[in-house]
């Protein structure tokens, strides 16, 4: 019987060594950014149907956060973002008093809120961000769909990289459980996020 290979051993073993020499050559790509909220380059936004006939928007004010990006390496990407819950803005001065009751918000029980991811499932451009929402005392895992909207140079020396992300989810599951109707169960949340990355 005669054995041939048409790949040797000794060639197999001689290119996984290469290989890993590059490897550990090679500088990690990933990249720290801050998110834009000073310069209100991004938003955290939210709406609510009134009554089921139309959509309440809102967004709050006040929120920091930062995350790591690597294009070659999408899925090891993470974001945390810390929001000021009292900072809520309807533009209704006696509602956003209402939200911020322990009806709602209860800020001054619970002065923030808080989304840390866990993982990412990465098709193309889009995302599926799986992480830790803790909002009104409460941690609950959620998973927000996001589209990476484009990056590069800007006009100040900087490089910029920026997302697109919504989620839903349930008033009650965060301990919230003010009537406002059938068709107002759930909030629909959207983040419009543009970071600066670290120098």
């Amino acid at each position: 019987m005669t054995l041939s290979f048409k790949n040797p051993p000794v060639k197999k073993m001689a290119a996984s060594i290469m290989l890993g020499a590059l490897l550990l050559a090679t500088p990690a790509t990933a990249a720290d950014y801050v998110i834009d909220s000073k310069g209100m380059h991004a938003s955290v936004n939210f709406r609510i149907k009134h009554l089921g006939y139309s959509w309440l928007t809102g967004r709050f004010d006040k929120f920091t956060g930062t995350y790591s990006f690597d294009e070659a390496n999408p899925a090891a990407s993470k974001i945390s973002v810390e929001i000021d819950t009292a900072s809520v803005n309807s533009n209704h001065a006696a509602r956003d008093k209402h939200l911020r009751s322990g009806d709602f918000l209860d800020v001054s029980k619970f002065p923030t809120a808080k989304f840390v991811s866990t993982s990412m499932e990465v098709t193309d451009k889009s995302a599926i961000v799986h992480g830790k929402l803790t909002l009104h005392g409460v941690t609950k895992d959620i998973t927000i769909k996001s589209d990476y909207v484009g990056g590069g140079k800007d006009p100040w020396g900087g490089f910029r990289t920026g997302f697109s992300g919504s989620t839903k989810i349930a008033l009650a599951d965060f301990g919230i459980k003010f009537n406002l109707g059938p068709a107002s169960k759930e909030v629909e949340l959207q983040l419009e996020i543009e970071g600066v990355r670290n120098k």
